[in-house]
Formats: structure tokens, C-alpha cells, sequence
């Protein structure tokens, strides 16, 4: 007696195991525990009931994808529908390992499902002697079904992201962080470097970027003239500034340097800048992938601390799965804690402190508005992350929200209900989501006409190449051709030209034939007759080379029976 079925997935197909013993109560035993390893003693109790092999990896993929979601694919159902106990429906009992796909089946079939305990054992069995149970399935070819699965299941988790690829953000953040600390740190290394030579000029020029581009245009300050005044004022953006620092180069205190050591800081200077211009490159493409993954977010709290955001919560998606409350304080997860550890006061903001809002408010409402920032950047990174076409119009408007309860708190001037914000929000976004669909359209058919045209293109280009190449084949054979002639010998004909050659050379001989035949406008009788007449010319030939009477003109042409009749007279007369 079956007292029980269970299910399991392999990445060969499903399986369905017949159940007839199953110890319970003994079931934590080490004896009990060491049957499961034999698999004669396995073997006895559970019996292959059925099995279902994929058709291709790609319907493995589809079903692993189903069942890890939770999901009954039709391939499963249909497997189950057919091979469980038809009579007593309801009375079987299904073993599965997942309680979320048991759940799912139990609501799809109607079948009473079981999981843990006894079930868990006995799919530790199965897996283990998976492909001794299953006739026709070795080791080696489970293993490599398991691994190929394995690495087209991760393939596929790993390309699937909602809609955005918020990865570029992550990444581009954090370089930008880095390349801020590395600036800093090479900057503060050409000013102490430099200012060996021109100590005076770390006081005139504040800004690192700058005083790095000046040591590299200046080099020597004793060479320094009226004449590079122009290119200092280009420089730093101020004539007053750019006149001091040539006062300051001829009275500097700054000691002597060597041609080597200067080569040495220029080149370091202009690492220095190259990586300042490449930071506002990287942020600049920051601020566009900001725009295409989290427009609503960047709107309200800006590019950078939107990013910081994103990073810091691993993923957009992440971010809008938080509480306001959450990304209230996220990134001051240790000051949390330390504050709970000792019972102190918790943090009022984190990341978001850095956004203009909060620095704006006054000491006493810093809290109030980190609250309320936090409550709309989780409404606008949800948006972000759940809407089909992005747009700003959201931010926007929860930006506005936020600038009025910042008056509200300065002045007491009631904000705007979040109703009437969000309801012409939403008026607003319909109308841009539909011109932003309008352009995509037709961007969409230009790149299809464009992508006609070029398909156009090559073909009439191989078409021309054809032509032409016949016609270089036609040439060549015109040349040898005449070569041929010259040197005597035999023409180089295709088959078609001597086809041609033929059947004028036969019309030109049937023409000749009725010439010969028709003179005076007298035809001969039939076609028979030119026959017979050619017949007998051929077997006859001494007769028709013997000279013929002259014929007078206006006489008819003898034809060959007058002929006969001539030559028997004279043969009678012979005889007489």
C-alpha cells in the first residue's frame, strides 16, 4: 500500500516517487538515518512512480524559473494530473521540499501536501541515488544536467533587473567617491611639493583644481613675465589675482629648483588635472544615467545623494521596498546602534542630511523636514521603480511640496494638499508619458526606414558587382577571342553562339535552295521532289557532271522526269 507520493525536481525532469514504508517516530535514529544511505534498503521502500524529462534546456530553465517562484507550470500539472491516483484524489498525499510550490499545488490540484519530517529524509535519499533510480540516467550525465541548469538559472537571475540598470549608478558613485578622496590627497601632495619653489602662491589660489593647473603653467616663477599675464588671468579667472601672483613671483622666498624636479611636478600637476576633468565627465554621465533610471529622484533630492541612495540599499529596487522610516537614517546605521546600546538619542537623518533641504531648515525643524524629505524620496523612488515610462513630473512636484513646508515651518503658510499635488502630478505625467511614446515611435520607424534603406543599398551594390563582374567575363572572352584569330587559332565559342552560328547557317541554306529552284518565277511542284532530285544527284553524281545543252531563254527548266524519259530513249535507240 502506497502510503504516500513525493515530488521531486531534478534538472533532467520531475520524478514521482511511490512511498510504501515510512518510519516516523524513529525517524531521528542513527540506524534509520543509515538505511537511507544503502540503496537496497532504499530501494525497498521507495519505488520510481514516474518520470518526466525535460525536452531542452530551455523548458528546464522555464520550469526551475517557475518553481522557484512559486508558480505550477502547465508542464507539472500536467505530469501530476496524470500519474497521481485518479479514484481517490483527495486522499492522496503529496511530499514536496518547497511549502511555497506545495501551497501553490494544493490550490491549482486540490491535493493534501505535505512537506518536512518524513519528506525531507526521504528527498535526501532521492537525491542521493537520484540516477540509480532512474533507469537509463548515469552520474555523470545528472551531473552535467545539474551544472548546466546551474549555470543558465544563474545566467538569467544575474540579466534580470526591473526595467533599470541602476548597477551603473552604484558603480559610478562610488568611483566618484573615490576619485574625490584621490584628488584631494594628489592636490595637497603638488601644493606641498610646489610650494617649495612658490610658497607664496598657496595662499593667493584656494581651489586645488586651479593651483595644480597654475604649477604646471608657470614651472619656473623666475621666468614668469608680463607676457604669461593673459594666460593666468585665462587661469584663475581674475586679473587682480593673476597681477599678485606675478608680484608674488618676483619677491618669493621660495627656493631654487632643478629642470628635473620641475619636469617631475608638471607632469604630476597634469595627472592632477586630467583626473579633475574626468570627475565632472563621470558626473555629468551620472546625472544622465540619474535621469533614464530615477528621474522622480533626483528631481526631489538631487543626482548625487539619489545615487548615494541607490548604492547604499544595493539596489533601486531595494530602496523602494524601505520605509521612510528606514531611509530616514540610512547611513547612520552605526550611530543607530550605538545609540541603542547605550540608550542615548537616536539619528535624525543620514545620508539625506547632504541634500539642500535639511541645511535650510532651522535647528529646531531639522528633524520635522528630514521626516518629510524621507517620506517623499521613498514615494518618488517607488515611482521610479514601478512606472513604465520615466518622467520627472513627480519629483518635481514633491520637490515643491517639500519647499512649502519648509515655509510652512518659517512663515506658517499652509502647504498645498497632497491630493491636488498628486492628482495634477498625474495629469501632468499622462500628457508627457504620451509625447515621450509619440518620439519613441517615431525614432523607432526612422531606425526601421533607415535600416531599409541600407538593406536597399546592398543589395543594388551586389547587383552592380554582379553586372559587373559579367562584364569584365565578357571582355575577357572578346580578348581571347581575338587572340585566337590572330594566332589562327580556333575560335573559343559558348554554346549558346554556335547554337546561333547553326540555325543561321541552316536558314541561309534553305534560302540558297529556293533560289536554285525558282527561276523566272517558276516554282518546282512539291518538297517531295527537291528530295527525290537531291537523291539522285547523290547517287548519281558522273551524269549530273556532264555538260547540260544550253537552254534558250523563255524555255520552263526540264525537271528530273523529263530527264528520265531522254536518257531511256537513248538507251532504246542504242539498242536498235
Amino acid at each position: 500500500m502506497v502510503l504516500l507520493h513525493v515530488l521531486f525536481e531534478h534538472a533532467a525532469g520531475y520524478a514521482l516517487f511511490a512511498v510504501k514504508e515510512v518510519e516516523e517516530i524513529g525517524m531521528l535514529l542513527p540506524q534509520v538515518e543509515e538505511s537511507v544511505l544503502n540503496i537496497g534498503k532504499f530501494n525497498s521502500v521507495v519505488k520510481l512512480a514516474a518520470f518526466f524529462p525535460f525536452k531542452s534546456a530551455q523548458s528546464a530553465l522555464e520550469n526551475i524559473n517557475a518553481i522557484s517562484e512559486g508558480v505550477v507550470h502547465a508542464d507539472l500539472k500536467l505530469f501530476l494530473e496524470t500519474n497521481l491516483p485518479v479514484g481517490n484524489k483527495k486522499a492522496a498525499v503529496l511530499g514536496v521540499a518547497d511549502a511555497k510550490i506545495g501551497a501553490a499545488l494544493q490550490e491549482e490540484l486540490g491535493l493534501s501536501i505535505q512537506t518536512g519530517g518524513v519528506v525531507a529524509e526521504i528527498i535526501r535519499g532521492v537525491r542521493l541515488h537520484f540516477h540509480s533510480l532512474v533507469k537509463g540516467l548515469t552520474a555523470q550525465a545528472a551531473s552535467k544536467a545539474q551544472l548546466g541548469l546551474g549555470h543558465s538559472y544563474s545566467r538569467a537571475k544575474v540579466k534580470f533587473n526591473v526595467n533599470r540598470a541602476d548597477n551603473m549608478i552604484i558603480q559610478s558613485i562610488a568611483l566618484l567617491d573615490q576619485l574625490d578622496k584621490d584628488i584631494n590627497t594628489f592636490s595637497m601632495r603638488v601644493r606641498e611639493w610646489y610650494g617649495y619653489h612658490f610658497p607664496e602662491l598657496i595662499k593667493i589660489v584656494t581651489d586645488n583644481s586651479t593651483y595644480c593647473q597654475l604649477a604646471k603653467l608657470i614651472g619656473n616663477r623666475k621666468e614668469l613675465s608680463e607676457e604669461s599675464l593673459e594666460a593666468l588671468e585665462e587661469v584663475v579667472m581674475d586679473s587682480a589675482k593673476a597681477q599678485a601672483i606675478l608680484d608674488a613671483s618676483r619677491s618669493s622666498m621660495g627656493m631654487d629648483i632643478s629642470p628635473i624636479d620641475l619636469i617631475n611636478i608638471e607632469r604630476f600637476s597634469n595627472r592632477v588635472v586630467s583626473l579633475a576633468a574626468y570627475r565632472l565627465e563621470l558626473q555629468e554621465y551620472l546625472r544622465s544615467k540619474m535621469s533614464q533610471v530615477a528621474p522622480n529622484l533626483a528631481a526631489l533630492i538631487g543626482e548625487v545623494v539619489g545615487a548615494r541612495l541607490i548604492s547604499h540599499a544595493g539596489s533601486l529596487t531595494n530602496l523602494a521596498k524601505y520605509p521612510a522610516s528606514t531611509v530616514q537614517i540610512l547611513g547612520a546605521e552605526k550611530a543607530l546602534f550605538r545609540a541603542l546600546k547605550t540608550r542615548g538619542n537616536t539619528p535624525k537623518y543620514g545620508l539625506i542630511f547632504h541634500s539642500t533641504f535639511i541645511g535650510r531648515a532651522a535647528a529646531k525643524n531639522k528633524g520635522r523636514i528630514s521626516r518629510y524629505l524621507a517620506n517623499k524620496c521613498t514615494i518618488a523612488s517607488r515611482i521610479d521603480c514601478f512606472s513604465e515610462v520615466p518622467t520627472s513630473v513627480f519629483g518635481d512636484k514633491l520637490r515643491d511640496q517639500v519647499e512649502e513646508r519648509l515655509a510652512f515651518y518659517e512663515t506658517g503658510e499652509a502647504p498645498r494638499k497632497n491630493l491636488d499635488v498628486m492628482k495634477e502630478a498625474v495629469k501632468e505625467a499622462e500628457v508627457v508619458a504620451a509625447e515621450i511614446k509619440r518620439k519613441l515611435e517615431k525614432k523607432e520607424k526612422k531606425r526601421k526606414k533607415r535600416e531599409k534603406r541600407r538593406l536597399e543599398a546592398l543589395s543594388t551594390a551586389e547587383g552592380d558587382e554582379e553586372e559587373v563582374e559579367v562584364k569584365k567575363v565578357k571582355t575577357n572572352g572578346e580578348a581571347n577571342v581575338a587572340e585566337n584569330g590572330e594566332h589562327g587559332e580556333a575560335e573559343v565559342e559558348t554554346p549558346a553562339k554556335k547554337k546561333k552560328k547553326k540555325k543561321q547557317a541552316a536558314v541561309e541554306e534553305e534560302v540558297k535552295e529556293e533560289e536554285e529552284v525558282t527561276t523566272n518565277g517558276v516554282e518546282e511542284a512539291t518538297p517531295a521532289k527537291k528530295k527525290k532530285k537531291r537523291k539522285s544527284e547523290a547517287v548519281e553524281p558522273e551524269p549530273a557532271e556532264e555538260a547540260e545543252p544550253v537552254k534558250e531563254e523563255g524555255e520552263a527548266p526540264e525537271t528530273p522526269q523529263t530527264e528520265k524519259k531522254k536518257k531511256k530513249k537513248k538507251k532504246t535507240a542504242e539498242d536498235n
